[in-house]
This record gives structure tokens, sequence and C-alpha cells, in this order.
């Protein structure tokens, strides 16, 4: 694979202990370098348009006043240096960069994946929130856009956190479908699965809050019986993998039970779908706080584009988690069978 990577992410400091730490990327390219095929790409960071396109004036100005006179608690558990924003901006503009080359064409071993951090998806248009400062799938899907280069984009976030950001954003919007999977009841609380979207984006966010305890076979049935059906008739030029790794069933802030291996398979399922409806497919990162199954986990999706057949889970999924594959399934999406 292709990763964005630029220095800049690891000056945004976060303080001793605090889980969402420069030790991730640094973990990652630790695990990355005992593999092959894999390419670093430091792209350019995000301008303040880009970004100004999905925050407020008013957020975008208060952010970057409050990290220019040193930062501090934004809020319990979003912190900020100096050095913050333009980690911000860093993390932004590798993830316009994943969407753009995948819109390109880059796929295979060449495909896409922003390594950025601070991570986005909590960010919503006026505030930050949740370790997250600017939005960087909603900057990069409404960059390319209005750009011209795509008419639809589908966000497919399996963070273990649901990703109120992402889809308070385009929520009214209908060329971008937002999809989230992530563990009920969890940070930040949101993601029920009536929340469908609103006039113009009616049915175009869907939400899938399994229960405490699903991992691989639960998550493959949520692809291949809701979201691969669904953008499949959404029809995206584009699908980016809001890649968060927290729900891994040994990440220390969750009770999720997905594998290494079950990344794989998710992964696979994914470009199988891009390949079919011929959309770019770009990956950016989002949560994972174990370091080493963060960077198992990112290694695991690398290998996939470089050849390698992820073992398929023996297990079928559990029955709390059908019941929600059954409810999102009666919200009416197009292309989802009642």
């Amino acid at each position: 694979m292709k990763f964005g990577y630029h220095e800049d992410c690891l000056a945004h400091t976060t303080g001793y202990r605090h889980p969402e730490s420069a030790d991730r990327l640094r973990a990652i390219r630790q695990a990355l370098a005992k593999k092959h095929g894999v390419e670093y790409v430091a792209a350019d960071p995000a301008t303040d348009e880009m970004v100004r396109a999905v925050h407020t004036d008013a957020y975008v100005e208060s952010i970057k006043e409050f990290c220019a006179e040193g930062g501090g608690d934004w809020d319990s558990d979003t912190v900020a240096v100096e050095a913050t924003w333009d980690a911000a901006l860093a993390a932004a503009g590798q993830t316009v960069w994943a969407a753009e080359r995948a819109l390109a064409g880059d796929d295979g071993r060449q495909t896409p994946f922003a390594l950025g951090r601070p991570p986005g998806h909590h960010a919503v248009a006026d505030d930050a929130m949740g370790f997250c400062f600017i939005n960087n799938a909603a900057v990069a899907a409404r960059h390319v856009i209005d750009e011209g280069d795509a008419e639809r984009v589908a966000i497919f976030d399996w963070d273990v956190h649901h990703g109120n950001g992402i889809n308070d954003i385009f929520y009214g919007d209908d060329d971008v479908f937002y999809v989230s999977t992530h563990e009920e009841g969890l940070y930040p609380g949101s993601g029920d699965i009536d929340e469908t979207g609103t006039g113009d984006g009616e049915a175009y966010t869907m939400n899938v809050p399994f229960p405490a305890g699903c991992g691989d076979a639960e998550y493959l049935a949520a692809i291949d019986e809701l979201i691969a059906p669904a953008l499949t008739a959404f029809d995206p030029d584009l699908l980016l993998v809001s890649a968060g790794f927290d729900a891994h069933r040994h990440d220390p802030i969750s009770r999720m039970r997905v594998s290494t291996e079950g990344y794989g398979v998710l992964t696979d399922r994914l470009r199988e779908f891009a390949d079919r409806a011929d959309a770019g497919l770009g990956f950016l990162l989002e949560g994972g706080y174990g370091l080493d199954t963060l960077a198992e986990s990112v290694s695991m999706v690398h290998e996939v584009f470089d050849g390698r057949e992820p073992v398929m889970p023996e297990e079928e999924p559990n029955d709390r988690a059908l019941d929600v594959i059954a409810e999102v399934r009666d919200q009416g999406f197009a292309g989802v069978e009642e």
C-alpha cells in the first residue's frame, strides 16, 4: 500500500498516559518496516479553505487561536498544544491525498492509506471532541465533490465509537452516504438505528449499533447483508474507510471482539465491493489504542493488498447482532431487502 504520513503528526502531544499518543504512529511504522511493498508519501497539509468547507469559520478561528496560545484542555479528553493545529492540517491533508489518489485509480498494491493523527470522526462542524479537531474524512469527501472529482462519496466507519461528526456534517446531504458500525452505548452515545438522515439526506446515513461482544462474524454479516447492498444502490465514485481498530478484541477501551484476521476479512470484502462498483478505495486512520493490536491490524490491511487471503470466521453471528441487522434493514434503505 501507499501510506500517507507526515512528521508534523508526531508533534501533537497529548501528555502522559493519554491513549491517543504519537506512539500509535511509531508502532505502526515499526510494524510496517517488516513488510514488503510499503511506500510513504508526505502529502501537502489541508488548506483553510478545505477545512472551512465542513467546519464553521468561528470554530476554525477559535481552535487556531487556542493552539497559537499554547493549547491546553479543550475538553476533558481533547488536549491541544501549540503544534496541534499544524498536525491536524497534516492529518486532513493526508486524507485528501488518499481520496484523490483513489479516484485517480490507485488500487491493488498502490491503494492509499492515510496515517494521520489526531483522528477526526468525532469533530463536528463547530467543535472539537473525542481527541478530534478536524474531521478528516469529511474534509476529504467534501473536497473531492466540490472539485468535481466525484459526484458521490461513501464513508464506512468501522471504529468502535460512533463517528458523530461525520454523521452530523452530512446528515442532510445526498451526495455522501455515511455508514457506521459501533458499540452501542459507548462514547459519544449517538448513532441510533433510527438516525438515517434528514431532508435530502434521508436514508443516506446508516448506523449499526452492535451490542458489546460482537466480532468477526457479526461485522462481516453487517457488510454482506446491509452495507454492501446499500452502497451498491448508492453507486459511489469513492469509498473512504474510517479505519479505527479499537473494536479489536484486545483493545483496552472497548468490549468488542474483532480479531486481527477479522480486519483482513473486512478489508477483503470492501476491496471486492470497490472492484465491482468501479469505485476508488482509500483508508484513513481513526482510533485504536492497543499499540500492538493497532500495528498488527494496520499491517493486516496492508497484507491483504499485498496478496494475503484472510481466513473467514467459522462462527455464526450471534442473535443479538442479527436483531440489530434486522432493525436496520427495516429502515428502508435502497438496495437492502426487508
